[in-house]
């Protein structure tokens, strides 16, 4: 029996939202609203639907209010709202979403540029808004980014990972999240840095975030999985990336990961050709053709 064969992971579905902010086209609410559906059509369960942040920053994320009010209510299914600063957890809790997520960067000068403070601020900012979060009934996660890496200050230390780690998971979030922004790591890293890290935040689960930015993101995904993740993020299609860092294009590919878990014996819950179909229908509202490569090359073996 294959090692992993007994394993299950949850995809946390990205693509409606960092997906879907980096791409030059802004959709509508509407074809939105389908691309969600179609991701839960598909068995996916957990969706980043929608960032609280200014339009004139991420013009693409625009219609938050206007796209969460019309989402459709399923009891099994989780959306996720990010939020960068307490103005834009104002705004979550005027919406009926059930959970926001903060991003802390690992470097001051990306932080900087992503958010508008250094790091300390954010982790700061970051316990108030789990705070409230919580105290309103909403989930609150948080993610660790450019864990790996930073494209303004260079490598990023595994000892301020875990620094950090040790102060975002004081607010209680109910995960932790890991990401690898700009697509730097290589799976030894992502093995080291993942065991260090659970060493300081004991069971609590784990989310990995990773970039196929130099074609190494499925293997990193791989580690992860190796390493008991419990969450792995993913965009159908492998659109989108980060607006604020450089060249940072590749979200992994929905598609291509699930295809990788499902031969090697991980459940997700998840159907790979309903997946695939979902990014050939945004091939179509895009107008142009997806990274990813199993709806170029197909299931094997055929169905």
């Amino acid at each position: 029996m294959n090692a992993l064969s007994c394993k299950s992971i949850t995809l946390v579905e990205v693509g409606p939202r960092d997906g879907l902010q980096s791409e030059p086209e802004i959709l509508s609410t509407e074809s939105k609203i389908e691309f969600i559906n179609r991701a839960i059509d598909a068995g996916i369960r957990r969706l980043e639907v929608a960032s609280f942040v200014h339009p004139k920053r991420v013009p693409q994320m625009a219609d938050a209010e206007a796209l969460i009010e019309r989402l459709a209510d399923h009891d099994d299914v989780s959306y996720i709202g990010l939020v960068m600063n307490e103005k834009g957890l104002d705004r979550a809790l005027e919406t009926k979403i059930g959970e926001i997520g903060m991003v802390v960067v690992a470097t001051d000068s990306y932080n900087q540029k992503n958010q508008g403070v250094n790091t300390d601020e954010s982790v700061r900012v970051w316990g108030q808004i789990a705070a409230r979060a919580q105290q309103n009934g909403l989930r609150a996660n948080v993610m660790i980014s450019s864990a790996f890496g930073c494209p303004y200050e260079g490598e990023v230390k595994v000892e301020r990972i875990v620094e950090l780690a040790k102060q975002v998971i004081e607010a209680g979030p109910a995960e932790l999240g890991i990401a690898d922004s700009i697509g730097v790591a290589v799976p030894n890293q992502v093995t080291e840095l993942l065991g260090r890290v659970r060493d300081v935040i004991g069971d609590l689960p784990l989310r990995c975030h990773f970039h196929n930015t130099r074609n190494i993101g499925l293997a990193n995904a791989q580690a992860a999985v190796d390493s008991g993740v419990t969450y792995l993020d993913a965009s159908i299609g492998g659109i989108g990336g980060c607006p604020f860092a450089p060249d940072a294009t590749g979200n992994v590919p929905t598609d291509d990961l699930l295809y990788m878990l499902d031969r090697s014996g991980v459940k997700t819950g998840v159907s790979l050709e309903k997946i695939i179909e979902v990014s050939r229908w945004l091939e179509q509202i895009l107008g142009r053709s997806v990274p990813a490569l199993l709806p170029k090359s197909g299931i094997f073996p055929p169905g």
